[in-house]
């Protein structure tokens, strides 16, 4: 369960992370690659946030992630110039992919019946032999 702190916290670092990111993408030349941020997560002890990211293209995602968590150190940096009036600490970043999007892409292909393993049975997963 997350407190009204943990909760508003996650949401300041969630609008600033936001602002963040698309300037490093700007200043990184990186134009048609959407990146937003669906949500942070901040620890109990407050120093830990984990933001969960949709990219779009998805083909971008990884690498865009593994990237975004070797520069996390000047992205807090940033962060905590913008947000060093509302904490006394900021916590340490994680970025992870939020696939949840191309999972729900998934669900609906499924029903509409385009993704049919019947027709297709390439879709499924090969059996292993053990």
């Amino acid at each position: 369960m997350e407190t009204n702190r943990q909760k508003k916290i996650a949401g300041v670092i969630q609008q600033d992370l936001a602002e963040v990111i698309s300037k490093f993408l700007r200043e990184a030349g990186q134009t048609g690659v959407i990146v937003s941020v669906t949500k942070v997560r901040v620890t109990p002890d407050l120093l830990q946030a984990k933001a969960y990211l949709s990219v779009f293209p998805v083909a971008h995602a990884v690498a865009l992630v593994a990237e975004l968590n070797e520069i996390k150190n000047k992205i807090k940096h940033e962060i905590a110039q913008l947000t060093k009036h509302q904490m006394r600490r900021m916590p340490d970043l994680l970025f992870f992919n939020d696939d949840s999007l191309e999972y729900i892409d998934s669900i609906e292909r499924a029903f509409k019946g385009e993704d049919n393993p019947l027709k297709n049975p390439d879709l499924l997963n090969k059996r292993k032999n053990n």
